[in-house]
Formats: structure tokens, C-alpha cells, sequence
């Protein structure tokens, strides 16, 4: 406040650094503008959230404090994961050694399979079709001779 008073001083006309709009000359002409709303303010759900806080600061609350739904809500889906992995790791306590054994000669023979299926892929369209007629004139011959 004091600088301003100063510079006031300092000025020999007399005006402000500021200068004034023409609208307060009280010119009836000009028509005054209006201060514009801001949307988000102007809704009811912007001033009802902000009339919450307000109670919540007069009561004393803190704005930290969640409310009781969202608080039960997490303590549900925090109980609920807990509870999860604790299957878990009693399914993987209840599999005996003689269980992870058949599982690991599962998974080696799922592997091998895999692997021949590549390699029969890998065969050209001629050699297949001559081992399927290898195949259908042995059972035919089989059939004529019994």
C-alpha cells in the first residue's frame, strides 16, 4: 500500500496506473458488460460438493476421511485378494511330490507332441499321401487273405 500511495505522488497529473473503464463514467449510452458465469460453479453438483465440504470443515472432519461406502468397499476387495492368495498357497501346499511329478511328464509329453506335429507339417504333401496308401492297401490285403 505504500509503494502505491508513492507513486501517486510522484505523478503530477494525478492519475492511477490503472486506468479506469469507460462504463463507470455513468455514460447511459454504453451498455455495461456483464461478469460471465463459470459453468462448472453455476451446477448443482459443483455447489452441493462444495456445501459438503464447508459442513465438514465447520464440523471438524478431515477432507482426507473417504466416505463409508468406498470405505467398505475397499476393505471388501482387500479382504477378497487376501483371501485369494491364500488359496493359492494352500493348493500349491496340498500338490504332493508324486502330483508335481505327473505334472511335469504331462507337460514334456504335451511338448513332444508339439514338436512332431511341427515336423509332420515339415513333410512334403507326396510322402504323406504314399504312407496313407502303404496303409489302406495293407488292411486291404489283410481283408482279402482272411
Amino acid at each position: 500500500a505504500s509503494m502505491y500511495t508513492e507513486l501517486e505522488r510522484e505523478r503530477p497529473d494525478g492519475g492511477n496506473i490503472l486506468t479506469h473503464p469507460d462504463y463507470i463514467d455513468g455514460n447511459p449510452d454504453l451498455i455495461k458488460p456483464k461478469k460471465l458465469l463459470n459453468p462448472v460453479k453455476a451446477s448443482k453438483s459443483h455447489q452441493e460438493l462444495h456445501r459438503e465440504l464447508l459442513m465438514n470443515h465447520r464440523r471438524g472432519l478431515s477432507m482426507d476421511s473417504k466416505p463409508e461406502l468406498q470405505r467398505v468397499l475397499e476393505h471388501r476387495r482387500r479382504n477378497q485378494l487376501i483371501r485369494q492368495k491364500k488359496e493359492e498357497e494352500e493348493a500349491k501346499k496340498l500338490q504332493s511330490p508324486f502330483e508335481k511329478e505327473l505334472l511335469k511328464r504331462h507337460q514334456r509329453l504335451d511338448q513332444l507332441e508339439k514338436e512332431q506335429e511341427k515336423q509332420e507339417d515339415h513333410e512334403p504333401e507326396f510322402i504323406k499321401v504314399k504312407e496313407n496308401l502303404r496303409r489302406t492297401s495293407t488292411v486291404i490285403g489283410d481283408e482279402k487273405a482272411a
